[in-house]
């Protein structure tokens, strides 16, 4: 049997399966309650520790992250910074984790040098940062498959086997056509989903006495997004929220660009200003690059943001 038809059949089995859960109306009975709030905001009151050189990265998750984003990190952070992903189509953590449940795309989307299992990678402690993201629609991926319960497991898994190695939350958005409006939505999934039913569910398990850190790609895209669209002109080149993206979800290299500069001020708690702005895809070639002015703009965003966000472990103000 070929790679695609092995493909379409995993397709096919993970649909079958969610309208399968959808009929049961499963819920999170196992999944603790989400951490009470001074709990929770008291595991990030003293910053993270200021990496003390390069990183070596793990990548989990799907299209939202891709090839290009992780080779455009390792540009910005320089020599030493290392890394290795396993990815999917609109994969769920679950199946990730769960040898049973398949990866959608797994042949396509793994086939590079830098893909490494992923239960292999958490378990190996080889990593500095474990970075995760989960499936969108969100709460589909929270009320069918689990999200906090197989991202305390990712987490626990990790910080037992290199208890100097941090995890981080991925977020992300949702289509530039959601009926609910993309700045809307980015607004509210951030403290109702991202946080309210993930991240404070994950931290609420026995033992995780440890953050879980936040990066805010989602906060940082719709803060550039109001900033391009109220400027009469926009920004060179910039216009609107497309110019962005390369269809209705996946961006195009300028946003990549914007998300690999959100990973390393949070990795690295540096600012990104002054950062590179022609950088390479993961296969070499040139990525299409922001003007001077446009990526200097992103980079002060990138830093206004994540500075005023106790959850990306960075010291605030």
């Amino acid at each position: 049997m070929t790679a695609p038809m092995i493909n379409r059949l995993k397709l096919k089995s993970s649909s079958l399966v969610l309208l399968l859960l959808a009929g049961l109306g499963l819920s999170r009975c196992d999944t603790p309650k989400p951490l009470d709030p001074a709990a929770y905001d008291a595991l990030y009151a003293t910053p993270a520790t200021i990496p003390a050189g390069p990183q070596r990265v793990y990548h989990l998750g799907h299209s939202l992250v891709g090839r290009d984003m992780p080779a455009m990190l390792a540009q910005l952070a320089g020599d030493g910074h290392s890394y290795e992903s396993q990815l999917g189509w609109g994969a769920t953590l679950k199946s990730h984790w769960d040898p049973d449940v398949p990866v959608n795309g797994f042949e396509t989307e793994n086939n590079h040098p830098r893909y490494r299992d992923a239960r292999e990678a958490t378990a190996s402690g080889d990593y500095d940062a474990l970075i995760l993201t989960e499936m969108v629609e969100i709460k589909d991926a929270i009320k069918y498959f689990q999200s906090a319960d197989y991202l305390h497991r990712f987490a626990q898994a990790a910080m037992q086997a290199n208890p100097d190695s941090r995890v981080y939350l991925y977020e992300t958005w949702h289509n530039l056509s959601d009926i609910d409006g993309w700045l809307e939505r980015i607004d509210r999934d951030l403290p109702e989903y991202w946080e309210g039913e993930i991240l404070r569910r994950a931290l609420a398990h026995d033992g995780m006495d440890r953050p879980i850190y936040l990066i805010p790609a989602g906060q940082v895209m719709a803060r550039i997004v109001r900033k391009i669209e109220t400027q009469p002109d926009g920004i060179e080149g910039l216009s609107n929220r497309q110019d962005l993206f390369s269809d209705d979800i996946h961006l195009n290299d300028l946003g990549a660009y914007i998300i690999a500069l959100t990973h390393f001020a949070v990795i690295y708690q540096r600012s990104p200003v002054g950062l590179p702005h022609e950088l390479r895809k993961a296969d070499g070639t040139a990525a299409q690059a922001p003007s001077a002015q446009a990526a200097a703009m992103m980079q002060r965003i990138v830093w206004d943001v994540v500075q005023s966000m106790p959850k990306t472990g960075l010291p605030q103000g």
